[in-house]
């Protein structure tokens, strides 16, 4: 048996990812290479044609769900194998470090990705029950249907989901589909399709039937064919998102997660906070802080964060002591010049000149940056990007919620009960952490942004005698 050591370092050969359709797995003419960030190619995508998407999506509508019992067990299965077992040749530290490879994420980061996603999936029946509204039961035949309870029931049969490959946690979220008894068609990221088809492998060994759960790497063509052959669509990429304005179609935005800090606390108190909020997942996850607003002088609250990250090593992804992203030099820079384009104004603590340091093999590290803007409306700290990147900046009363609004988490470390209440009630803010919870703090049960089910389902009246 190889050591974790020897698992951690590159592969040799690219693998073979199939499609996983209806009738099993199915390798086609058109592929596309998967690099890593040395550019080295690792895997090769089979691609699906408009036409095998059509013939899925039919098959997936044509078949039946399973009963909840087995849906609630085959995903616990699933979760057990996803984190264990070997699938599509690929022990789990074989998996880990293809990831690593592809994403430039830090090994340990991707271990512990390997574990949430796991958790959240075993998690999945349980989860979808607490979506459930309070005034609905999810069985017609329940005794209290004919007491005026209605039913919670499912919007559709087939859903569509383009997962965005910036972090192998997210695709913890989307096996509730499965839970709640839809089929669901996958499109997995070409930058990163090792979690999407080993999730699905072990979705399907533990009893979940090819016409359950399918994946579809697909171009753009026929990618759109798979959001049209669905009944509703939900992820995080670029087809997505034209279909913005379709109420079927759920699309993920950028978190532009933040923290506030009031006069009444001690910053220096939640230092540690801070800095794992920027710094967790390698900075690359839409619950990383990206922007910090204390009440009162900004500086000293970025020098420290800024000395706490300058410290970082600069290390390719498969070391075990990495904390930061790689990317190819090339999309590295690019990553440099979107940044330093838009820091015009802002004073810089740390990547001021330039935060790409090349390791001399075709990649690069991402190192931290961090600014400091000089009024809470700042464009800067609506900016979001893949590494640890924060804007700092000062708060007042006067600013009030419109400088934190549109935030998928906001960590406020605060006194004042009356602001909470004022966060907690603004729309656009979709989780408020209170007190000194890094933004990254989840746990299965919870909602990310708001509940999957509160857009997969629809509470119906029942009239039973």
């Amino acid at each position: 048996m190889a050591s974790p050591q020897q698992e951690n370092q590159p592969q040799t050969g690219p693998s073979m990812l199939d499609a996983l359709g209806p009738g099993g797995p199915y390798r086609t003419r058109t592929r596309q290479q998967v690099a890593d960030v040395t550019g080295a190619v690792v895997a090769e995508l089979s691609l699906a044609p408009a036409l095998f998407v059509n013939r899925t999506m039919k098959a997936l509508r044509e078949a039946a769900p399973l009963p909840a019992a087995d849906r609630a067990s085959a995903l616990a299965r699933a979760a057990e194998l996803f984190r264990t077992a070997t699938l599509g040749g690929l022990t789990p530290g074989e998996y880990e470090a293809s990831v690593s490879r592809v994403s430039g994420l830090p090994i340990s980061d991707v271990r512990v990705a390997t574990q949430t996603c796991a958790e959240r999936v075993s998690h999945s029946y349980r989860s979808v029950q607490l979506a459930r509204p309070a005034g609905a039961v999810a069985d017609w035949r329940d005794p209290l249907v004919r007491s005026s309870q209605a039913v919670w029931t499912r919007r559709g049969d087939v859903l569509a989901v383009h997962v965005p490959g910036n972090h192998p946690g997210t695709h913890g979220f989307w096996p509730e589909a499965l839970a709640l008894g839809y089929r669901v068609a996958v499109r997995p990221s070409a930058r990163e399709p090792f979690t999407a088809h080993r999730l699905v492998l072990a979705l399907r060994e533990a009893g979940f039937g090819d016409d359950q759960v399918v994946l579809l790497p697909c171009g753009h063509q026929a990618a759109d064919a798979l959001v049209r052959g669905a009944d509703l669509a939900y992820g995080g990429d670029e087809i997505i998102r034209q279909y913005a304005d379709d109420p079927g179609v759920l699309s993920l935005q950028p978190g532009r997660s933040k923290i506030l800090l009031t006069a009444d606390t001690e910053w220096r108190d939640h230092l540690d906070m801070i800095v794992d909020s920027v710094l967790r997942h390698a900075g690359s996850g839409c619950v990383n802080a990206t922007a910090v607003l204390v009440e009162g002088d900004a500086a000293p609250l970025a020098g420290a964060v800024a000395e706490r990250l300058a410290v970082l090593p600069s290390l390719p992804p498969h070391d075990e002591k990495a904390r930061l992203p790689v990317q190819s030099v090339k999309s590295a820079r690019a990553m440099e010049r979107f940044v330093l384009d838009r820091a015009a104004g802002t004073r810089a603590w740390l990547g001021g000149t330039g935060f790409v340091d090349e390791l001399g093999d075709g990649s690069a590290v991402l190192r931290p940056v961090v600014h400091q803007a000089d009024s809470a409306q700042a464009p800067q700290l609506g900016t979001e990007v893949p590494f640890p990147c924060v804007w700092v900046a000062p708060w007042s009363r006067e600013d009030g919620c419109a400088a934190l609004r549109d935030t998928l988490v906001l960590t406020v470390v605060t006194e004042d009960h009356a602001l909470v209440q004022e966060l907690i009630d603004e729309p656009t803010i979709s989780n408020v952490h209170v007190g000194s919870h890094a933004t990254h703090w989840h746990r299965p049960g919870l909602p990310h942004d708001g509940y999957l089910g509160e857009f997969l389902m629809r509470s119906k009246t029942v009239a039973h005698v």
